[in-house]
């Protein structure tokens, strides 16, 4: 009995060892890689309540360049009106005259040329003055002695030129503007507003100056947008001025016509004659 006793006790011994071993194992350093490398590309599939966010691409500035695009398209249209206003309004409209600036005179004037035959002649025309424009514009007739011929002149004095349509020939003449012959609108329309109650003019007196043509013009917007609307669609030529205040006798030596006019107190015969 005792030594079967004695063996159980070393049987329970025994088996409670091998319940507290610890097996030790060792793996290779290259069978498995660290957490820290798992592959970005991996999709990671969430778990239940968890939303799925997938990278998405940047947003490019779309609506800013369509802002800047739509920006720069109304600018460039309202520019366009109204340059095209400006330019149909100046160029091809007649402007309206005020009443008050609109004068339509007949001046007596003697012609020493002429004084023995026929004395006093008259001159009619029709002025419009534009203050605010600075430009004159002058109407003439056929006169009734003949003579001369009918025109259509503009002075410019914003430009400094002087525009001659002479409607006989349907041709037009530029020049410089004279401002020793040709009062300034503010001037000439102070003159003929004394003048309005009456329909003549003081009893005055003629001059001439001669005027040569130089050669065609070309370019029409040049002139300014009054003599280019007067002028458009006509022959144009350039004048030079020469011997004024001096009689011409021989005035059949050359192809030479006139225009009588009247922009200050006396009367102005403009003779105008081609290059030979």
């Amino acid at each position: 009995m005792v030594a079967h006793s004695a063996l159980n006790q070393i049987g329970n011994i025994i088996s409670a060892h091998r319940v507290n071993m610890v097996k030790i194992t060792f793996q290779p350093v290259s069978a498995q890689k660290p957490e820290k490398d798992i592959d970005e590309d991996k999709i990671i599939i969430p778990q239940v309540g968890e939303q799925l966010v997938l990278p998405g691409k940047p947003k490019k500035p779309f609506s800013t360049g369509l802002c800047c695009i739509t920006l720069g398209l109304v600018v460039f249209m309202s520019g366009l009106v109204l340059a095209s206003i400006f330019v149909y309004r100046y160029y091809y409209i007649p402007q309206q005259i005020p009443e008050d600036s609109l004068f339509h005179c007949r001046v007596v004037y003697e012609d020493s040329m002429y004084a023995p035959l026929r004395g006093w002649q008259e001159l009619e025309e029709n002025v419009g003055i534009f203050l605010d424009d600075n430009y004159e514009q002058i109407s003439v007739p056929v006169p009734h002695f003949g003579g001369s011929d009918p025109a259509d002149i503009i002075h410019d004095f914003q430009r400094g030129l002087t525009a001659y349509h002479d409607i006989a020939l349907d041709k037009c003449y530029i020049t410089e503007l004279n401002t020793t012959l040709v009062m300034p609108p503010r001037n000439l329309w102070e003159l003929l507003v004394n003048v309005k109650r009456g329909t003549y003019l003081p009893q005055t007196y003629i001059i001439q100056e001669e005027m040569m043509v130089t050669g065609r013009v070309r370019n029409m917007r040049q002139l300014g947008p009054f003599i280019h609307r007067l002028c458009y669609g006509k022959e144009t030529y350039r004048l030079r001025r020469r011997n004024q205040y001096r009689r011409i006798e021989r005035r059949e030596t050359r192809k030479c016509h006139s225009i009588r006019h009247f922009e200050n107190t006396f009367v102005v015969e403009t003779v105008i004659c081609d290059r030979v």
